[in-house]
């Protein structure tokens, strides 16, 4: 079975081939690390990182995967200038805070972090060549731009119409982005500003003393870490989100493809859709941003998340709400109830063959397929929870073969990381719930069996302690605490309602 994937340079999917047998290079890039990311940055990143397990340990290949760390450019250098720090000191702590999510989130973590930064001296190179080789002129203005008119072949990812190009020295763009529909000379090296210099953000180069454009940035670091890795000057997958395709992805291949004289930077594009806010794509102009560390702070299983995305295809759009996380998270639930029952049963029906190592052979073909045909990872998710309806139905049946399916089953996670962390609390709103006691009806002071059954009770108790404190009866109140915590459950008072969490 053959990885097939949709490449956006074609728009076509295609039989994904290696450069180099059994080996892989892959960039993607980072964020820019004026700010803390975001989860919908984060989305990006996970389908990444699904691309990069699935390489790995789905087809067995050696990886080389690069994701750089942008921190210079002009909004880096504005907001270092504001808090009176150079660039190094006031990128420091986002760096700090996107590993700290990155691990959080269970990313496995790339070969190879540059920072643009170290990169300077490869980013001069490159714009000497251009410079020597004509795509690059010197502005008046003391920058070096790259000529989008001595390039014939820019617009191949983005698909835009060559005629309808604004080029030339009167349409420069000496910004590190410029808008999305227009299509302009942009820089490749910024001449020096008070600014740049007061942050530390300039360095000597023969052109003229500055820094490097955004678009450069990339292009140097992938091509000098992975020539220094021994792949050449070629990569074989790049990725990113698809608000990259244009400028920046299309800007890259430019520059990439006049230094070095071959027709690809990259064989095959790939772009990971947009995450939704409740319907509204993140961004500070509507007030939705929310951060890893916040759905962290809220008690949210990383496992959930990554379950959330996952249930949709990287190229798709995908909706974050409350309801859709938590659904995630009982689906993870049972996950994790099935791993548990599935390792207990292991110790104590020793069988290797059996019906249960039957299906997780059959499982494994079906996983496999969903994930070579474009990363499917809802067709994985599906196989994966009709694994879990038939792994009970034969563990109800005593049947054997549960060694095998539970080493399969790690197997899968290896690729999903998707099951739930040991410990982790399960929430449970009460906002809004309709669950209550009917009139004259005691509540059972210890839990019924059943997870069902005992979140209900949990959730019904917790609505009845409000009520006590409603009434002020706060000695009520915390006798219902007490009994909760008794219960393997903890309550947080919230302003739309408390919360239970099993513990």
């Amino acid at each position: 079975m053959t990885l097939r994937l949709f490449n956006t340079l074609t728009r076509q999917v295609e039989d994904f081939t290696p450069i180099h047998p059994g080996k892989v290079s892959l960039y993607t890039c980072g964020p820019t690390v004026w700010n803390y990311a975001h989860i919908g940055n984060f989305r990006t990143f996970l389908f990444e990182d699904l691309l990069r397990r699935w390489l790995r340990y789905g087809l067995g290949y050696e990886l080389y995967h690069v994701m750089n760390l942008t921190d210079v450019d002009d909004r880096i250098i504005n907001e270092s200038g504001k808090a009176g720090k150079t660039i190094r000191d006031f990128v420091d702590p986002y760096v700090q805070a996107f590993f700290e999510d990155r691990d959080w989130l269970r990313i496995e973590p790339a070969e190879a972090y540059p920072r643009a930064t170290e990169f300077v001296q490869p980013m001069i190179g490159l714009v000497e060549r251009l410079l020597a080789n004509g795509t690059a002129y010197k502005g008046e203005d003391g920058s070096v731009y790259f000529s989008i008119a001595r390039f014939p072949a820019y617009g191949r990812l983005s698909r835009l119409d060559r005629r309808e190009l604004k080029t030339g020295a009167s349409e420069r763009v000496s910004a590190d982005d410029y808008a999305k529909e227009d299509a302009r000379d942009w820089v490749l090296w910024k001449a020096v500003r008070p600014e740049d210099e007061k942050v530390g953000a300039a360095w000597d180069a023969p052109f003229g003393r500055g820094r490097p454009g955004w678009h450069l940035e990339c292009s140097a670091m992938a091509l000098d870490l992975i020539g220094k890795a021994g792949y050449g000057d070629e990569l074989d997958i790049h990725a990113g989100g698809v608000d990259l395709i244009f400028p920046h992805h299309e800007d890259e291949i430019a520059q990439s493809c006049a230094f070095t004289g071959k027709s690809d930077f990259a064989r095959v594009w790939l772009h990971g859709e947009f995450l939704n806010v409740r319907g509204t794509k993140m961004s500070k102009r509507f007030g939705n941003i929310t951060t890893p560390r916040d759905l962290r702070q809220d008690g949210v299983d990383p496992a959930a998340i990554r379950y959330l995305f996952y249930q949709t295809g990287y190229g798709q759009k995908l909706d974050l709400t409350d309801d859709s996380l938590a659904a995630a998270s009982n689906g993870i639930r049972r996950l994790g109830e099935f791993y548990g029952r599935l390792r207990q049963y292991a110790q104590e029906v020793k069988e290797l063959a059996g019906p249960l190592a039957d299906a997780a052979e059959a499982f494994k073909v079906r996983f496999t397929e969903a994930m070579n045909d474009n990363l499917n990872s809802p067709g994985a998710l599906a196989a994966l929870f009709d694994l879990i309806k038939l792994g009970n139905r034969e563990m109800d049946a005593r049947k054997g073969g549960a060694g095998r399916l539970l080493e399969t089953l790690g197997w899968s996670d290896r690729i999903l990381g998707i099951l739930p962390v040991a410990g982790q609390v399960l929430v449970v709103r009460t906002a809004g719930a309709e669950i209550s006691a009917e009139a004259g009806e005691a509540l059972a002071e210890t839990p019924p069996s059943g997870t069902d059954a005992q979140e209900k009770w949990a959730t019904r108790w917790a609505l009845a302690r409000q009520e006590a404190k409603r009434a002020r009866n706060y000695k009520e109140a915390d006798r219902i605490r007490d009994l909760l915590k008794s219960a393997g459950w903890e309550i947080r008072d919230k302003a739309d309602g408390p919360e239970v969490r099993r513990l």
